[in-house]
């Protein structure tokens, strides 16, 4: 009966396995959740859960933002090994998106080594005001990030030490669900060449 449940999870690319998951956990927290990779000196959106639309910039999927000034891009950049971290930083430019953006390259290597420390990573109005986003990383098999899991909240509600109490659990079962279809998939039939996360 497993096998039977592992075939059509098999054949199911990566954001059709981390679709539904996203569903859920915007049916629980009220908020929009996007997943990303890494891509350049960008994150570019691959799935997007939206609730009530809070950026002024219609997010769509394929949408590219800086990652120095993301919440996913910060566990992005977390997720890589020290010397392609190193260099990512050395070729970034950061300019203000709003007065809250880390613009220091040594600053922001610092923001980026407490996300690696803690697992996950809480932008406040740095690319946007008024927006609020707290990411996640979402693991292959092999333990390697290759994608990140946000959701995005108004910076009116509460916070940022409140926001990311009330949302990181359910943010981090939420990867951990994705994580675990992923590894059964990845076990029973290699991804399509067009849902290779990281590749």
């Amino acid at each position: 009966m497993l096998e039977l449940g592992y075939a059509p999870l098999a054949e199911l690319g990566f954001t059709d396995i981390a679709q539904p998951h996203m569903r859920e956990l915007v049916r629980t927290v009220h908020e929009s959740a996007s997943l990303a990779v890494l891509d350049g000196g960008d994150i570019r959106y691959i799935a997007r859960v939206p609730t009530v639309r809070i950026m002024s910039v219609n997010i769509t999927i394929g949408t590219r933002f800086p990652a120095y000034a993301t919440s996913m891009g910060r566990v992005l950049l977390a997720g890589l090994d020290a010397d392609a971290r190193a260099a990512h930083l050395a070729d970034v430019r950061p300019r203000p998106l709003t007065r809250h953006t880390v613009t220091s390259v040594p600053e922001l290597a610092r923001v980026v080594e407490r996300a690696a420390a803690e697992g996950h990573a809480l932008v406040d109005q740095e690319l946007e005001e008024g927006l609020r986003s707290l990411a996640v990383p979402v693991r292959d098999a092999h333990g390697r990030v290759v994608a990140a899991l946000n959701v995005a909240t108004h910076a009116g509600r509460g916070t940022a030490e409140s926001v990311r109490g009330e949302l990181l659990p359910a943010l981090r079962a939420t990867a951990a669900r994705i994580e675990a279809d992923l590894a059964t998939a990845s076990a029973h039939h290699a991804l399509g060449a067009g849902e290779r996360v990281g590749a």
